[in-house]
């Protein structure tokens, strides 16, 4: 399986494999309980002092628990509030520092003792070790009894939950009855502005915004603040859930609320819209998936000569955006999935469709007319001629965008120039034989336009491989194979003698060999091949054999 660097791994750090894990649609960061702060608000512990560590007033408490054995630590679970007499620890007050410390570790929200019976005070260590850890420390009156403690805070804190609970429900089915009303992004982010009365955004899986709903200049504050990569979750006056169904990352929701924090019942509202969220991005996705697999059908059609002619051709497509009555290229760009560089791990259907993906958003920022479809094992893109600068410039810019895309090789093919959409068919078929034979000369990764194929074009005509190996055989000989460095050697001195058109002074200089010793090759070579410095006719033969065994897989 393949680790993956997206959306999700950039905002908490945590990276996973391909298909992901099931994500729930939570920012982690929602607990429901009670600040300690305002447990101090209850009425039972309206006599009840904070002694020490009034930085952690903050804390949530979810439960309660009463400690009345020494070890304690054993049983104590996050965001409790711990009540006590401290008759575990009457004999040994030192100790009641380092319980202080252990709580804390354990995430307790707080501690409230009892003093009297067993404690006469609280030691002065246990309050400063309190107040540096930010843990905060309660001395209760004596005639307050736990139970009434228990029953009061637990009573507040059930009420605070089924109070949240019931407003998010409430917003969840408001949202859900939008969406069921054929509404999409943009009315459920200005449903959730209004009711949250703040700027909502909802981004995709790459980070451009969906929809916005809010005051322009507070959404360009929240969108200028998530340039900046913050992390999931609460941030003062700014919050970012995360929009996940199936085990996928699909994007985030973000709201801003200028001024004010943001409440629990708040937090729950934007985790059930991102809920909803997924819902109608899910959704868009199937919608989309028909339609690109129709649109990719009728362009198949289209470069098969099978759409029929081309006035119906250019009305049709006119339907799907394309502009085909126009001077265009075809692209084909096809996955390389042995490259190295490539990932061998990857599956091909994960690379075809990020490459898919890929080459519909490059081509669509340079030329929103151009048609885009993924075929089974390749994408085709029609694109327009550029009206500055080259097709090869404009060919050369994509390519380089597109192979940024992490795991994904590709060889592209590039057509002539169609002046007319009956030329299509011709110029996807010389795309696809730019792609094979660009792939043969050069492997994997490079780029090839047709019309710079030369003689390679015709070789690449020949289907019978085993009559090319003939050919190269009986040309060349000896020299035909690699097993002998010598070999080798010498068909590189071949190679270059026939690039310089046989000039002998430029050659050696170009090898780097003594005047005498090329001429010295240049007879070797003769005896072996025959004379083929006279002869134009086995010039020519020998010239063919050196192109054939450059196409690699022929």
């Amino acid at each position: 399986m393949e680790t993956r660097t997206d959306l999700w791994t950039r905002r908490t750090g945590e990276t996973h494999t391909v298909p992901p894990r099931l994500r729930l649609a939570s920012t982690g960061t929602l607990k429901y309980g009670l600040p300690v702060r305002e447990v101090l608000g209850v009425s039972t512990l309206a006599d009840a002092e904070l002694v020490a560590g009034a930085a952690g007033l903050d804390r949530i408490v979810q439960r309660l628990n009463v400690m009345e054995v020494p070890d304690v630590l054993a049983w104590v679970k996050p965001n409790e509030l711990l009540l006590t007499t401290g008759y575990p620890l009457r004999n040994r007050p030192e100790a009641l520092g380092h319980l202080v410390t252990g709580l804390n570790e354990r995430g307790v929200a707080a501690l409230a003792v009892k003093p009297g019976a067993y404690l006469d005070e609280l030691p002065k260590e246990m309050l400063a070790r309190a107040d540096r850890l930010g843990f905060p420390l309660i001395q209760l009156p004596e005639h307050v009894g736990f139970d009434d403690i228990l029953n009061q805070v637990l009573t507040d804190i059930l009420n605070r939950q089924a109070a949240i609970l019931a407003r998010t429900e409430e917003v969840h089915r408001a949202l859900v009855q939008i969406v069921l009303c054929g509404g999409g992004l943009p009315e459920v982010t200005a449903e959730l502005a209004e009711l949250l009365d703040g700027a909502v955004l909802a981004m995709d899986g790459d980070e451009r915004v969906l929809a916005g709903a809010g005051a322009p200049d507070d959404l360009k504050t929240l969108e200028t603040w998530l340039d900046r990569h913050h992390g999931l979750g609460l941030h003062g006056d700014r919050v970012v859930v995360p929009v996940a169904a199936g085990g996928l990352d699909h994007g985030l929701i973000a709201a801003y609320f200028p001024g004010r924090e943001l409440s629990d019942t708040e937090v729950g509202i934007l985790e059930r819209a991102a809920t909803v969220a997924a819902l109608v991005i899910t959704k868009q996705q199937a919608v989309a998936a028909v339609e690109s697999k129709y649109r990719a059908d009728f362009l198949r059609d289209v470069l098969a000569g099978r759409a029929g002619d081309a006035e119906r051709v250019v009305a049709h497509c006119a339907g799907f955006g394309w502009d085909l009555a126009r001077p265009v290229a075809v692209l084909v760009a096809a996955l390389d999935l042995d490259a190295e560089g490539g990932r061998p791990s990857d599956s091909a259907k994960h690379a075809q469709e990020r490459l898919a993906a890929a080459w519909a958003a490059a081509v669509r920022r340079r030329d929103r007319d151009a048609a885009v479809a993924a075929f089974a094992h390749e994408v085709v893109a029609v694109v327009g001629l550029p009206d500055e600068g080259s097709l090869a410039d404009l060919v050369a810019g994509l390519v380089r965008e597109i192979s940024t895309v992490e795991g994904v090789v590709f060889t592209t093919g590039v057509s002539r120039p169609a002046p007319d959409p009956a030329l299509l068919p011709e110029a996807y078929d010389q795309a696809v034989k730019a792609v094979r034979v660009g792939r043969q000369l050069h492997g994997p990764g490079e780029t090839a336009h047709f019309d710079a194929l030369g003689v390679y074009r015709l070789l690449s005509l020949v289907d019978d491989t085993a009559e090319l190996h003939a050919f190269v055989a009986e040309t060349l000989g000896d020299l035909a194979g690699d097993a002998d460095p010598e070999a080798a050697d010498l068909r590189r001195t071949l190679q270059v003698l026939l690039e310089t058109n046989l000039n002998v002074a430029e050659t050696a200089r170009r090898l780097h060999f003594h005047y005498n010793t090329l001429r010295y090759r240049i007879g070797k070579l003769e005896r072996m091949l025959g004379p083929f410095t006279e002869d134009p006719h086995l010039q020519l033969n020998v010239n063919l054999a050196l192109r054939v065994l450059r196409m690699r897989g022929i």
